[in-house]
């Protein structure tokens, strides 16, 4: 008995329970609610997807729960000290993904798309100079699986290509920074900044008026990351400045992003409704299946998020 712990949409829920219950047809996944109170008493792993702590914290024999997910700092700022591990998706179609999207709105940014946009809506007919991509300089900040990934389908594509991560870290084709230093010298010479980051302590507010001004004079950013990880005022006033020129946001500190938010409205800002990497069914539910196996033969649980360093 596998209880699926969610706060999402319950037809959301329906369907993502049918697609793990094919890829697991020797369990029987059911909704938290549905589950009897001997039930609950049970249950040594769950399945989660934005789950309310307290029905985690009801399962008294819960040893690891495996988020949906990659994201998972929502549950780790809402649990103190949980008595269960962590365990994230690590999906590579999802790093796949993700990398398609980086890509995708680098060259965006880097054909100047923002601009043409600008010129149609005048009639204005004026080819722009163009940077050759190795002449274009990015920065990756955060070189886990996702931005590993996606500094090298970057670099592949011809790009100049620097990233940075808390600790040191080596990608071949990349030059790596790590630590407060690295962060100045990173800054210092992204021409074109993609946030990767997971939402944690030390990098809540990292990108605020001190950090962004490090960039050179029009700079672009992506963030593909998480909101809080952006300073929203400090944007605001570097675009304004045009010390940054665009940037295309696709996450935010509240999702939806309100109506009244100033970002709809500025001309230097893309709005995207989180959709840079969307977790697939399929390949996710394959993962969790394969996880959850592995953990009934053998007692292991996968590697679970370091509740100090939040992933």
């Amino acid at each position: 008995m596998i209880p699926f712990v969610s706060r999402i949409d319950p037809l959301e829920q329906d369907a993502w329970i049918k697609t793990l219950s094919v890829a697991m047809p020797d369990e029987v996944i059911l909704p938290f609610s549905d589950l009897t109170a001997a039930q609950k008493q049970l249950c040594d792993v769950a399945i989660v997807a934005n789950p309310d702590p307290q029905d985690l914290l009801a399962l008294p024999a819960l040893k690891w729960v495996h988020s949906m997910w990659a994201g998972v700092e929502r549950m780790m700022n809402e649990l103190s000290s949980p008595p269960f591990s962590i365990v994230r998706l690590i999906d590579p179609d999802l790093a796949k993904t993700m990398s398609e999207a980086v890509l995708a709105w680098t060259l965006f940014l880097h054909r100047d798309m923002p601009a043409y946009a600008k010129q149609q809506a005048r009639q204005s007919w004026l080819q722009r100079p163009m940077v050759r991509a190795q002449d274009r300089r990015i920065g990756v900040l955060g070189l886990g699986e996702l931005g590993k990934v996606s500094a090298q389908r970057l670099a592949q594509n011809g790009f100049s290509v620097s990233g940075w991560s808390r600790s040191a870290k080596k990608i071949d084709g990349i030059t790596c920074f790590h630590g407060d230093d690295g962060l100045t010298s990173l800054l210092g010479q992204s021409d074109i900044l993609v946030c990767l980051l997971p939402l944690t302590m030390e990098t809540k507010g990292l990108l605020n008026q001190q950090t962004l001004s490090r960039l050179p004079e029009g700079a672009r950013l992506i963030n593909f990351a998480r909101g809080p990880i952006i300073d929203d005022d400090a944007l605001l006033v570097m675009l304004d400045e045009n010390h940054i020129y665009h940037a295309v946001l696709d996450v935010f500190m509240q999702e939806p992003l309100p109506v009244n938010h100033p970002y709809w409205q500025n001309a230097s800002v893309t709005v995207l409704p989180h959709i840079s990497a969307p977790t697939h069914p399929v390949s996710a539910s394959d993962i969790v299946a394969s996880n959850i196996k592995n953990f009934r033969l053998t007692g292991d649980i996968p590697p679970a998020v370091d509740p100090v360093r939040g992933y």
